[in-house]
């Protein structure tokens, strides 16, 4: 009795046994079917990378849907949402002339040059950035707020932010005319008589620079003066700026030439006037105290002096 429970025993767990054992296997291979499946997706789709192949055979990671929709996805949206052809233009119309800008700056940037060189290009990127702000497109489409405010980081309209405070901080609107057509007069002017200066420079910077001092000397003073009127009358920019650095630089420490210049004559007047004024204190002070002691003898006492001394002489 005990013999035929043991063998029922054995026989009840080699069947679950060879139940499990064939459960495992159904398994593994409905698994393996399932990802032959995808993976011939997968080989029909020929913009899919590798990448996303390995995601998609990965155990761990199991999509809930068909990898199919997730790359049509962009395209479900509604036409509202999208930009307009009209404002896509424009776009890329910023964008061509926003490289041009920045690509005329780099090499202007030193020697600084970058009103002079590149102020055509910024009156072009400024214009097609006044035309998204404020221009609508077919069908009365605002491309300022799908361009300029479409989203929190408003790439366009801090690209543009950046490179006018740029062109502010230059001060290039002081040498460059209304609309961007050309150089001032007064900035034509000051470039001319800059050219003339270098020229002087050249032909005299081989010999002795005593000469150089001599014959140059006329054209620096005007060069000199003229940029202290444009600094007073505010009608100069950055290049201007960086040339009259550059120019005193070569003259005074390069060539080791000197110019009095005029308004250093109210200059030592002041301070020589400084430099006696406690001279002249200390004296006023010494003068106000001497009156002030011939000033303590009474007159009544200087009366009875003088009676004293004639009856004295009365006497005698």
């Amino acid at each position: 009795m005990m013999f035929s429970t043991m063998s029922l025993y054995t026989g009840s767990l080699f069947l679950l046994s060879l139940i499990l054992h064939i459960s495992t296997l159904v398994s593994s291979h409905g698994l393996n079917l399932t990802v032959s499946v995808s993976a011939d997706k997968l080989k029909q789709i020929p913009s899919l990378s590798p990448a996303a192949a390995v995601v998609v055979d990965s155990p761990v990671f199991k999509p809930a849907v068909d990898p199919i929709f997730s790359l049509n996805l962009l395209s479900s949206f509604p036409e509202d949402l999208e930009v307009s052809d009209y404002c896509s233009e424009l776009l890329n119309i910023f964008g061509q002339r926003y490289v041009a800008y920045v690509s005329c700056l780099v090499p202007a940037a030193r020697p600084v040059k970058v009103c002079q060189k590149c102020f055509s290009l910024y009156g072009s990127l400024k214009e097609t950035y006044v035309n998204i702000s404020s221009e609508t497109g077919p069908g009365n489409v605002s491309c300022g707020e799908s361009l300029l405010r479409g989203d929190r980081l408003m790439v366009v309209n801090q690209l543009y932010i950046n490179l006018k405070e740029l062109w502010d901080n230059s001060n290039c609107d002081n040498c460059i005319t209304k609309g961007f057509q050309r150089l001032t007069n007064d900035t034509l002017y000051f470039m001319n008589t800059l050219n003339q200066t270098y020229d002087c420079f050249d032909k005299y910077r081989q010999g002795n620079h005593t000469e150089l001092c001599k014959n140059c000397k006329s054209t620096y003073q005007e060069l000199n003066e003229l940029y202290s009127r444009m600094e007073k009358n505010q009608t100069m920019c950055i290049d201007i700026e960086d040339s009259m650095n550059m120019t005193r630089s070569l003259w005074s420490t390069h060539f080791n030439c000197s110019v009095p210049r005029e308004e250093t004559v109210p200059v030592i007047a002041v301070s020589s006037f400084m430099l006696f004024l406690p001279i002249i204190f200390y004296l006023s002070s010494f003068l106000h105290s001497e009156q002030k002691k011939r000033k303590l003898i009474h007159p009544k006492r200087a009366k009875s002096y003088t009676s004293l001394m004639n009856i004295q002489d009365k006497l005698g």
